[in-house]
């Protein structure tokens, strides 16, 4: 499995729309591929969440984005989504990984 992992802070009066923006999202994603998302707020800093999807593959994640970036629908929800970042903290960490399960184990 392949997973994506975001790291960002929002406005802590935003969240509501983060949430609503999030769950538009997923719909245009939705229709292009298979995804599962976690989302964690850290208990020591509110502003701070970090976003974990995984998919099916690689390869099929970087087919589909080619096709979801091109809605301009997702492109509008990306914007909408950076104005709710937390001034002074605008940068969106962003990182990839592959989740190694052994049998038996949590998955």
């Amino acid at each position: 499995m392949f997973v994506k992992m975001y790291q960002y802070h929002i406005q802590e009066d935003k969240v509501d729309k983060y949430f609503q923006i999030q769950e538009k999202a997923s719909v245009v994603y939705s229709q292009y591929i298979e995804s599962h998302t976690m989302y964690l707020n850290s208990k020591a800093d509110n502003t701070r969440w970090i976003e974990i999807t995984r998919y099916k593959d690689e390869k099929e994640y970087i087919e589909s984005l080619k096709l979801i970036n091109q809605q301009e629908e997702i492109q509008k929800l990306f914007q909408s989504f950076q104005s709710l970042l937390l001034t002074g903290k605008e940068e969106i960490i962003e990182e990839d990984f592959e989740i190694y399960i052994k049998k038996g184990e949590w998955k």
